[in-house]
């Protein structure tokens, strides 16, 4: 039997895709390691969502989310964070943003990311 919550899914999703995104950020290949920095930015929102019961499946949708949890937290400039992030995912298809904006940009995701996990219960 598999006890696995959608939180801890997402969680777990969330740190592989993150240490996906360091190893291809090392081999230099910026595009993919932007998305996977993407995808671990997303699934670290939508950890946040399942723990208190949301289910989010569209960009608009984590966006509004990341709305909401700035109302709580305007301190940690989530909504920022998540511009970033956004900027990282058009980066996979159009590779466009030179290798020190990347790791600029994953750095704030790494932020982002410890900032959303805190918001967990029992994370």
């Amino acid at each position: 039997m598999n006890t696995e919550t959608r939180t801890d899914q997402y969680l777990r999703l969330n740190r592989k895709y993150l240490e996906e995104g360091e190893e291809l950020f090392k081999k230099g290949d910026y595009a993919q390691a932007s998305e996977k920095f993407w995808g671990a930015a997303a699934e670290a929102i939508k950890a946040v969502a399942a723990d208190r019961g949301v289910s989010l499946g569209t960009h608009r949708s984590l966006g509004e989310f990341v709305v909401e949890l700035n109302r709580e937290r305007p301190e940690w400039g989530l909504v920022e964070g998540f511009h970033i992030a956004n900027s990282l995912h058009t980066n996979f298809y159009d590779d466009w943003l030179p290798p020190e904006m990347v790791e600029t940009g994953a750095q704030r995701v790494r932020d982002l990311i410890e900032k959303l996990r805190s918001l967990c219960e029992g994370n």
